[in-house]
């Protein structure tokens, strides 16, 4: 059994959600987002301000779309009401990061800055020079972007230079010895 199937999606106040022709779409305050649903597999139900996800069988694929379903329902109701965020920290000299006309302009140490053009939908922000904050409707999308700054310049673990999410643990090398 599904332990994230079995709860309903509570749709909240200022989101409107649609389902029509295998097609759930949600409509919010951050915009409109959609995921084609699995008919064969799965129902799904609207009602009192709630999506309900139901098997139509007890097949292995069917109860696996079961949560699957039901988890991007949830997330495409979560991103038009209030969005997904994912924050960046920038750690080693010189590094830094700034937004200039849908463009984020890294410096990382290489001998050019680098350039990266901001997708329509996704907001990025530097609070700090050291601190980029990705933020949009579409959670995959915003986590996509954040992999790819990200991929820049990973990590490294003897000094932890490079771009990490906030929050992110860094294994440490002890280095050479004498």
């Amino acid at each position: 059994m599904s332990r994230i199937g079995k709860n309903p999606v509570a749709i909240p106040d200022g989101a409107e959600v649609r389902y029509e022709g295998a097609v759930l779409s949600a409509k919010g305050r951050l915009g409109e987002l959609s995921f084609p649903v699995s008919e064969d597999l799965v129902e799904v139900e609207l009602a009192d301000g709630r999506i309900a996800v139901r098997p139509r069988d007890e097949s292995k694929q069917a109860r696996a779309m079961w949560g699957t379903t039901r988890a991007l329902a949830q997330n495409i109701v979560t991103g038009v009401s209030q969005g997904f965020t994912r924050n960046l920290e920038i750690t080693g000299v010189g590094y830094r990061a700034e937004v200039r006309d849908r463009v984020l302009v890294l410096s990382l140490g290489y001998s050019h800055p680098v350039e990266y053009s901001i997708p329509e939908g996704i907001e990025i922000v530097c609070q700090r020079p050291t601190a980029i904050s990705v933020s949009g409707a579409d959670r995959q999308r915003v986590g996509q972007v954040a992999a790819e700054i990200r991929a820049w310049r990973k990590p490294e673990p003897y000094k932890g230079k490079g771009v990490r999410y906030e929050g992110e643990y860094v294994f440490r090398k002890e280095g050479k010895k004498k």
